[in-house]
């Protein structure tokens, strides 16, 4: 067996170095293509009976800088910095009440919490 025929237990690691540096060397601005943040934003939506809750990777976003608004389908990031713009509409897994949020920004995670709105509401008959 040939050295070079084993799996390199470095390969990873060094691919996640490279695509960092790469973000950096690319910091002063989105590219032409890129009019966000591009591959660097995951967001995830989490469901129970009660809760919806999102959960955002926004690289080289300060608390500052961002702006959420949600009118109960749809919540939407904003962030505006020197270094780079970020809009992002996200349509929610279920109906929820937007005034129920609570968000919280720790080291570029951004996590929103909404209850879940009433899927039907009653209607007194007079």
């Amino acid at each position: 067996m040939d050295r070079d025929d084993r799996d390199d237990p470095f390969g990873d690691f060094f691919e996640e170095i490279e695509r960092m540096m790469n973000e950096m060397a690319n910091a002063n601005g989105p590219s032409a293509d890129d009019a966000g943040f591009g591959d660097d934003t995951h967001v995830d939506a989490y469901t129970t009976e009660e809760s919806v809750r999102l959960v955002a990777d926004l690289p080289a976003v300060s608390k500052e800088d961002l702006s959420l608004r949600c009118d109960g389908d749809a919540l939407t990031i904003s962030a505006v910095s020197d270094r780079r713009e970020y809009d992002e509409t996200v349509d929610l897994p279920a109906p929820v009440d937007e005034h129920s949020a609570d968000a919280t920004f720790n080291n570029g995670v951004l996590e929103v919490s909404f209850d879940r709105a009433d899927d039907s509401a009653s209607i007194d008959l007079v």
